[in-house]
C-alpha cells in the first residue's frame, strides 16, 4: 500500500467527521422545527403540500398511528413504480423504445426502490426509459431515504420524550426531511456532478467513431459505439445521499458517465456517509446530550476503520496464484502491485476498497469496482459489513436506529453483569424493549440464511450461479446476494443471474421483511419509552458516552454478527482464502 493511498484515505475520513456537527445541528433544528434560513424560501412549499394532502402539521400520532401512515405510503410507492415499470412501453421520454418490464422483475425493482434497497436485476442503460428513472426510481430515493430518517426521529423522540403517548407526526417529518435535507444537499451534489462530465440530458443515445477501432469476437470490423445518454446526475446525487445506490448505469460508479473523474468519485464517496454521520449529532443533540452521539459516532467509526484496512491490506496483497503462473515478467511485480482485477484504473485500489467498505457498511450498495473479482478476504470485509446489521453508520435513519437498538442490548447485557435494571438515557428497559431489540436483531440473519439455503438446495437456485469453481466462491455469491437484498444494501458480488422468477420473488420478499419487519419494532420501542418516566440517575447508572462504553456497544455488535455468520463464511470466503493460499 502507497504512502499516497493511505494519505487519501486519511483525506476521506477527515471531510466525513467534519461536518458532522454542522449538519447535524442543521437536521435537529429541522426535526425541532427551529428556524433554518431555508424555511423562509421552502416554508410556503412545506404548508402547501399540507393543504393539498389534508395534514394537520400539529396532530401527533401514536407508534402504531405512526406506523401504519409509514407503511400506507410506502406500499402506494411500490404500488405506483410497478404500475410505471409495466406500462413503461406506453409512456413518453422513451427515445430508445424500451418496452414494459416483466412482472417479476417489476415487482422486485419496485420492492427494491420503496425500500431503499436499489438491487438491481437488470441493466439500467438497456431497460429503464427516462421517465422510469426519474418518476419511478429518482423519485423513490428521496422517499425512501426520508422514511428511514423519520423512524429515526421518531426513536429520538421515545427516547427525549417523558409519558407521552405520541412520538410525531410521519407526513411532518417525511416532508421536512425531503424538502430541507434531501432536496437542497440533492441539487448541490448533482451541479457539481455535472462539472465533473457526469451527463444530465433528455438526449437519445449517441452513436460516436471508436478512436481506435476494433474486432469483435467473430473477428467482423467495430467501428462505432453506442453510448448511452439520460437525467443521470440528479439520480446519481440522491443515491448517495439517501444511501440508495441503485445505478443510472448497468456498470453503476464504475461508469464514467456516472463517476467521472477522481474528485466525482471522492464526493459521491463521501456523499454516501455525510448523513448517516451527521446523524449521530443530530441524535446527541435532540436528547440534550451530544456526547450520547460522539459515542456512537466513535463506535461506528473504530469498527469502519478496522474493516477497511482489511479490505484494503487484502486487496494489495494481490493474488498469489497470478504471481505462481509467472505471466508478469518482472518477478512478482503483480504480486506487490495488488489485486487490480475488476478495478477501474481512474481510482485504483485504496479507493476502490475503500468504496466498498463505504458502500456497505451504508446500506447504499454503489459500486466502483466489481466486489466478484476481489480477494476472498478482501470480499468478505464488505460483506461482514453487512452481516453486522449495516449498523456501521447504515443506511440514512436506519443504519442509526438499529445501532441505538444494539445500544440497548449492550445496557441490558452490563446490566445483567451488575444485576441492575438497565437504563439507556434515563429510561428503564424492560422486557419489552428486549423483545422487540430481539426482533430487530433476528429477522435479518433468518432472512438472509433462510433464503440462502433455500436457493443452494434448489435447483432454480444453482442454475444461476455461474461462477461453480472454486464451489466456495459461488456459495459466496449467493451468501452476499441475500445478504445484500436483506439488509437494504443492493450491492452484488456478480457471477449471479439474479434476473429469473426464482432470484426476483425472493429477494423482494427478503427486502420487505428487512425494511419493514425492523422498522416497526423500532416503532413500538419507541412508543413505550416515550411513555416511560425518568429516571433519576444513581451511583449504580452506566454511563453510556464513555470509552468503556463505546468498547461494550462494539463488543455486541461484532459478537453478534460473528455467532450469526462465521458458519456460514467458513463455507465461502474463508476456506476460498485458505484454497488460495494453498493452506489445508
Amino acid at each position: 500500500m502507497t504512502v499516497n493511498g493511505w494519505f487519501q484515505i486519511a483525506i476521506y475520513l477527515i471531510a466525513l467527521i467534519a461536518p458532522a456537527k454542522p449538519l447535524g445541528w442543521y437536521m435537529a433544528r429541522v426535526y425541532e422545527g427551529h428556524p433554518i434560513g431555508l424555511d423562509r424560501v421552502l416554508g410556503p412549499v412545506e404548508r402547501l403540500f399540507y393543504r393539498l394532502s389534508g395534514v394537520r402539521p400539529g396532530d401527533e400520532m401514536s407508534w402504531k398511528v405512526y406506523a401504519v401512515a409509514m407503511l400506507l405510503f410506502n406500499a402506494a410507492g411500490l404500488l405506483v413504480v410497478y404500475l410505471l415499470l409495466r406500462l413503461q412501453g406506453a409512456l413518453p421520454l422513451n427515445p430508445q423504445g424500451f418496452g414494459a418490464v416483466t412482472t417479476d422483475l417489476s415487482f422486485n425493482t419496485a420492492v427494491s426502490f420503496a425500500t431503499n434497497t436499489n438491487w438491481q436485476g437488470y441493466g439500467g442503460e438497456t431497460t429503464m426509459s427516462y421517465l422510469t428513472q426519474m418518476m419511478a426510481l429518482t423519485v423513490q430515493n428521496f422517499v425512501s431515504a426520508a422514511t428511514g430518517m423519520a423512524v429515526l426521529v421518531a426513536f429520538i423522540r421515545g427516547l427525549r420524550l417523558r409519558t407521552a403517548q405520541t412520538i410525531g407526526n410521519f407526513w411532518v417529518d417525511l416532508t421536512r426531511t425531503t424538502l430541507y435535507i434531501l432536496l437542497p444537499l440533492a441539487i448541490v451534489l448533482a451541479l457539481v456532478q455535472v462539472s465533473q462530465g457526469v451527463v444530465q440530458n433528455f438526449s437519445p443515445y449517441q452513436t460516436v467513431a471508436l478512436v481506435q477501432p476494433t474486432t469483435d469476437a467473430d473477428g467482423n470490423a467495430v467501428t462505432q459505439q453506442l453510448l448511452p445518454m439520460g437525467p443521470a446526475a440528479s439520480q446519481i446525487a440522491i443515491k448517495q445521499l439517501g444511501t440508495n445506490g441503485g445505478g443510472f448505469f448497468n456498470a453503476n460508479s464504475a461508469h464514467p458517465f456516472e463517476n467521472s473523474t477522481p474528485l466525482s468519485n471522492f464526493l459521491e464517496m463521501l456523499s454516501i456517509l455525510l448523513i448517516p454521520a451527521a446523524l449521530c449529532y443530530t441524535f446527541g443533540k435532540m436528547v440534550g446530550d451530544t456526547r450520547q452521539g460522539w459515542a456512537i459516532l466513535a463506535a461506528m467509526t473504530i469498527v469502519f476503520v478496522a474493516f477497511m484496512v482489511l479490505a484494503v491490506v487484502s486487496e494489495q496483497a494481490g493474488n498469489p496464484r497470478l504471481a505462481a503462473l509467472g505471466v508478469d515478467d518482472q518477478a512478482g511485480a503483480l504480486q506487490s502491485g495488488g489485486n487490480m482485477e475488476g478495478k477501474e484504473v481512474r481510482f485504483g485500489i485504496a479507493n476502490s476498497a475503500l468504496w466498498a467498505i463505504v458502500t456497505t457498511a451504508a446500506s447504499n450498495g454503489s459500486v466502483n469496482s466489481m466486489h466478484d473479482s476481489y480477494t476472498p478476504l478482501g470480499g468478505l470485509a464488505p460483506l461482514f459489513m453487512m452481516h453486522l446489521g449495516e449498523v456501521i453508520f447504515g443506511g440514512a435513519g436506519s443504519g442509526l436506529y438499529g445501532m441505538l437498538v444494539f445500544a440497548i442490548v449492550a445496557v441490558f447485557v452490563a446490566g445483567l453483569m451488575v444485576g441492575r435494571t438497565p437504563e439507556y438515557l434515563g429510561k428503564k428497559i424492560e422486557a419489552y424493549e428486549i423483545k422487540m431489540a430481539s426482533l430487530i436483531i433476528l429477522i435479518m440473519p433468518i432472512v438472509v440464511l433462510g433464503f440462502t439455503a433455500l436457493a443452494v438446495v434448489t435447483q432454480a437456485g444453482t442454475a444461476a450461479i455461474y461462477n461453480t469453481s472454486p464451489a466456495p466462491h459461488g456459495f459466496s455469491e449467493v451468501l452476499y446476494a441475500f445478504t445484500s437484498m436483506g439488509n437494504n444494501n443492493g450491492s452484488a458480488f456478480a457471477g449471479l443471474g439474479a434476473n429469473n422468477p426464482f432470484y426476483n420473488s425472493t429477494g423482494g420478499l427478503a427486502m420487505l421483511f428487512a425494511r419493514y419487519w425492523l422498522a416497526i419494532p423500532a416503532l413500538a420501542i419507541a412508543g413505550s419509552l416515550a411513555g416511560k418516566k425518568l429516571a433519576p440517575a444513581g451511583a449504580g447508572t452506566l454511563a453510556t458516552h464513555t470509552p468503556l462504553f463505546v468498547a461494550l456497544l462494539i463488543g455486541v455488535v461484532i459478537i453478534v454478527g460473528g455467532l450469526t455468520f462465521i458458519p456460514a463464511l467458513a463455507l465461502g470466503p474463508i476456506v476460498e482464502h485458505l484454497m488460495l493460499w494453498g493452506i489445508s
